[in-house]
Order: structure tokens, then C-alpha cells, then sequence
């Protein structure tokens, strides 16, 4: 299925598109929109995602991924020196081959590991295209998204596939100050860190890598987590490191320590119920990420408001929404490391063989 286009010569008033469950919208010099038709579109183009495109083209479906960045778009925003807790061939999609020198892959392996997959199968990719709106009709659902260039585009689709990830949602501290520059939610490089008064919060890996990375850089590291004891969460060899670190006063531990206020120069906190004053001129709140639900949502997508997991069947993946598909973190709820590369990477095959089922049904 292709695009249907007014003819020159053609009253556009009986212009229809057979079985649709919309009429065609007109855009501002009242014309008709362009109208791309697919039979599945799959909303975001992270790791689960590819899988679930290559899984549906292994079964004959030519799926469209739409990605607001680019491909892998979260890998991208990993710290650039950073190394997966897996093994490579667990990080593998598509039946090909990850393969790495080293024990664990780099963020710039599996870059290139996820590029190349992304050429070799073919799946289709518009980059940097952000869905902005999902309307659900009788049979179909019409998508309607925008380019970094402004170019506005519209799309129907009898299957959604929300792809999502949850990177670019960080759990923000909600206190006065962290709208100001100087404060981050994302650790990229230690380098820019030289020479100044750092905070870090947050006491998972990522915080702690970067405290560590930050430390041998120059910067002068203060670390506030909230808890009493370090999280299971940090990576097994980086750990120990950490704790020597600690134990020898080179980075300043904060426990049971949380933010009150961000200023331009300092940092209020309160550690126990006592406010504690500390000059800074950085602030990484590395205090984790969550999974934007917004596209669930507005299609009434049910969120179990026990666990924030959305309402989905297991054995197909798909919502509480007819039609409507879930891959990747997206499933896990709040506890986002439930859900990780490794596991979220089978959705797509759960989902392409219902898919696959439904359409034959349908021919």
C-alpha cells in the first residue's frame, strides 16, 4: 500500500481511501493532506524496536519505524567511555551477530552493532520525526508527527507499535533550582568537571561512574544519595573501587541526604532533618529515568497505578487498546530495570507472529 494522491483533473471531494476509517483531513490552503498508508507503524527505533521491526519482516511485513532522534537514539545519549553490563551476544537482534574483543561491549560498539543491523535487514527508518498525536477510528489508527525541519506529515496504520524506551524522561528532584543551568540529568564526560565543587545524586551505577570518572578528571566530588547503604544496582567490578574511594574521604559521601534547594552557588540539603549548606558550581541528578506514557494514555491505555505498568496481554503484547502494541521498557511500569535489552528484544517476536495471525485472517 502507498500514498493516494489528487489527480490533476480529480474532484477531491470523492477522493476516499478504501476501508478507512477517517475521512482525509485538508491542510491550510485547503488541500488534501498526504496521507501515508501502512499496516504497522512502530513508534520509536531503540533496540526493542528494531527487533520488533526485523521480526515482522521476517514474517513478510514491511513495518515503518518513526524515531524523534536517531536510530538507537538512547545508546547515543549513554556517557561516551560507557561499557553494557551484558555480553554482546545477549545485546543481539535480528539473528545477526555482535561481536566484540572484549568481554562486554562499549556504548560505540553497540552503536556501530545497532547501525549495522539496521542497514542489513532493511528495516525502514524516518529519523529525527517525532509522533505528536495518535487518533484510534474503527479499524485504523492515524498519526500525525513533525521533522526537526517542521514538516508536518500524517500516516494511517491498522497496527501501532509503542517502542518508546524511557531515556529521555529523567525523574526529576522538583526543587527550587533545577531549572538553572549549571544543574544535568545526564552524565556524558568527566572533562568539563575540572577544577570545580561537583555534586552528584543519585546512587545508581550511572552516578556512581560518573562520580568515579569525574574524581580522576579534576573535579572535586560530592556524592548525595538518600539511602543508608549503596544499591544493588552498581556493576560488581565498579563497586569495590567505589567504596575504597569512599572509605579514604576522596569523594565526600552524603547519606540519608536529599536536596531542599539548588542556587546559583550552592546547594541546600538536609541530611537528616538538619539543613547542611555546600558550595557548587555542578549538579548531575542522576536519580534514574521513567518511561513517558503520554502516547498510552491519550489513546486510553489503562496504567495500573499500583506498579505504573500499562495494561497489556503477555503472550501478544498487545494493550487494553485493540491493536495497539507495547515492546521494550515501556512494559516494566515504574521499576524500569525490570525490562532491559535482553529481554525486551523477544516483545518483538511475541507480537509480529499475533500480527502476522491477524493479517492473514484479514486477506
Amino acid at each position: 500500500m502507498g500514498h493516494r494522491r489528487c489527480e490533476p483533473g480529480q474532484n477531491p471531494l470523492r477522493l476516499v481511501v478504501e476501508d478507512f476509517s477517517f475521512s482525509r483531513d485538508r491542510n491550510t490552503t485547503g488541500e488534501l493532506e498526504d496521507l501515508s498508508v501502512e499496516q504497522v507503524i512502530i513508534v520509536g527505533a531503540g533496540p526493542c524496536g528494531l527487533a520488533a521491526a526485523v521480526e515482522l519482516r521476517k514474517r513478510g511485513i514491511d513495518p515503518l519505524l518513526i524515531e524523534k532522534g536517531c536510530v538507537v537514539n538512547s545508546i547515543y545519549g549513554y556517557p561516551i567511555n560507557m561499557v553494557f553490563f551484558s555480553t554482546s551476544e545477549r545485546l543481539e537482534i535480528g539473528d545477526v551477530p555482535f561481536i566484540v574483543p572484549g568481554e562486554k561491549p562499549s556504548r560505540e560498539e553497540a552503536l556501530s552493532y545497532y547501525r549495522t543491523v539496521a542497514q542489513r535487514t532493511g528495516v525502514r527508518i524516518h529519523t529525527y520525526e517525532e509522533v505528536e498525536t495518535v487518533e484510534k477510528g474503527a479499524d485504523r489508527f492515524r498519526v500525525w508527527t513533525v521533522k526537526r525541519t517542521g514538516e508536518r506529515k500524517t500516516y494511517e496504520a491498522r497496527y501501532i507499535v509503542v517502542a518508546t524506551g524511557y531515556f529521555d524522561n529523567p525523574n526529576y528532584l522538583d526543587v527550587p533550582g533545577e531549572e538553572l543551568e549549571k544543574v544535568t540529568h545526564y552524565y556524558r564526560e568527566a572533562h568539563p568537571y575540572q577544577g570545580q565543587k561537583v555534586a552528584i545524586i543519585g546512587g545508581n551505577n550511572n552516578a556512581v561512574e560518573a562520580a568515579l570518572a569525574i574524581e580522576r578528571a579534576g573535579g572535586e566530588v560530592t556524592w548525595i544519595y538518600r539511602r543508608a547503604d549503596y544499591s544493588p544496582s552498581i556493576k560488581a567490578w565498579v563497586r569495590p573501587v567505589f567504596e575504597s574511594i569512599i572509605n579514604r574521604g576522596v569523594i565526600k559521601a552524603m547519606w540519608t541526604t536529599e536536596v531542599k534547594r539548588i542556587e546559583t552557588d550552592r546547594l541546600v540539603l538536609l541530611q537528616e532533618g538538619r539543613e547542611v549548606v555546600i558550595e557548587n558550581d555542578a549538579v548531575l541528578a542522576l536519580t534514574g529515568y521513567r518511561p513517558n506514557r503520554r502516547l498510552l494514555t491519550s489513546l486510553g491505555v489503562q496504567i495500573n497505578e499500583d506498579s505504573g505498568e500499562p495494561v497489556f496481554n503477555p503472550e501478544t503484547m498487545e494493550t487494553n487498546v485493540a491493536d495497539m502494541f507495547i515492546a521494550g521498557v515501556i512494559a516494566a511500569g515504574n521499576n524500569a530495570n525490570a525490562i532491559f535489552i535482553e529481554n525486551g528484544r523477544d516483545h518483538g517476536a511475541v507480537l509480529a507472529a499475533n500480527i502476522e495471525e491477524r493479517l492473514k485472517k484479514l486477506s
